[in-house]
């Protein structure tokens, strides 16, 4: 794509110091700049690399704000941000023609709204419904009664049970799986023997979620577990059963989740984090890499940060490893 410096900064609200007519034809990193790239920079001690790039602009902050150079400067009040939304007009598109494989298999029942792509050994079963701009990846498998919005985005070998609903642009990766059993047993005390607990809810995933590959969301026993707008699941994740994400939460990959939490909005988990059943996060709370939370305990305190097993406040934790090296130190 071919686009001005202006058209650029229009898009993104940025402030220009230097030639708005330069031509932008793709990002970079700073590194591997070449001409016609934009690249960005989020501090001033990495400002002067980006203006000796061979980039053709930068965005950065309002730090940039006095600069004399050349090389026309996007000014952002988050530059990551903004470098990011210019990416959306500066990275080609593959063209893509909307239609149905002649090996796709589409139920007769099942309604497709416009410009729908079913791509090779696709499989739309009965009564599933697909709005108009969604793509169906190669292989994948859409149960009956599902329900698909606009312009989602399904990879290769994507699984969908059946009755799961998925809001609008949402996007899932190649290998997951929505709306599986929940992991629920009774264990006859007489016998010693696991009978199947019945697994028969529902999953909702609400507008602008993305899931990772081989990622695995359950659908509720009963009830139903949701997933909430704005959330970014991870590769590798497990949710399970009657969980409750609300909206805009971070899952980081292979990280593990039992039934029925609820993890409230703006939530971040870091890799490798472990929560037991019934246990809330609330909102705001960070958890960082391999934190654990016991089952039916509560982390609140927004913007607060958690680490380890049982998760305490970082500053608590790292005061207890502290004394545990001095403790070894003593024998």
């Amino acid at each position: 794509m071919r686009c001005s410096v202006k058209d650029v900064a229009e898009f993104v609200q940025a402030r220009i110091i230097g030639d708005e007519k330069v031509v932008l034809t793709g990002i970079s990193s700073i590194p591997a700049a070449s001409p016609g790239d934009l690249v960005f920079v989020e501090d001033e001690k990495n400002l002067r690399l980006a203006l000796e790039s061979r980039a053709s602009a930068v965005i950065a902050g309002v730090f940039a704000a006095g600069n004399k150079e050349s090389k026309p400067l996007l000014l952002a009040a988050q530059p990551r941000l903004a470098f990011a939304r210019a990416a959306r007009l500066l990275i080609p598109k593959i063209a893509r023609h909307a239609g149905i494989h002649a090996s796709a298999i589409v139920h007769s029942s099942a309604r497709l709204g416009h410009d729908i792509i079913v791509e090779e050994r696709a499989v739309i079963g009965e009564n599933a419904v697909i709005d108009r701009g969604t793509r169906v990846g190669v292989g994948t498998v859409i149960g009956a009664d599902v329900s698909i919005g606009r312009d989602c985005e399904l990879y290769p070998n994507v699984t969908v049970y059946p009755g799961v609903r998925l809001g609008n642009r949402v996007i899932v990766h190649s290998g997951a799986v929505l709306g599986s059993d929940g992991f629920g047993y009774v264990r006859d005390r007489g016998t010693g023997r696991y009978e199947k607990f019945p697994q028969v809810g529902r999953l909702e995933i609400e507008d602008d979620v993305e899931i990772g590959a081989n990622t695995t969301v359950d659908r509720g026993a009963l009830d139903v577990s949701r997933i909430g707008r704005g959330t970014k699941i991870d590769n590798l994740v497990h949710v399970g059963h009657n969980c409750q994400i609300g909206e805009d939460v971070v899952i980081a990959a292979q990280t593990g989740l039992s039934g029925s939490i609820t993890i409230e909005k703006n939530v971040v988990l870091g890799g490798q984090v472990g929560i037991g059943e019934h246990a809330r996060i609330e909102e705001g709370v960070m958890l960082g890499g391999q934190g654990g939370v016991l089952p039916h305990k509560v982390l609140r305190g927004k913007g607060i940060a958690f680490w380890g097993t049982p998760a305490k406040p970082v500053g608590e934790y790292l005061k207890q490893l502290a004394a545990l090296a001095r403790l070894a130190k003593k024998e």
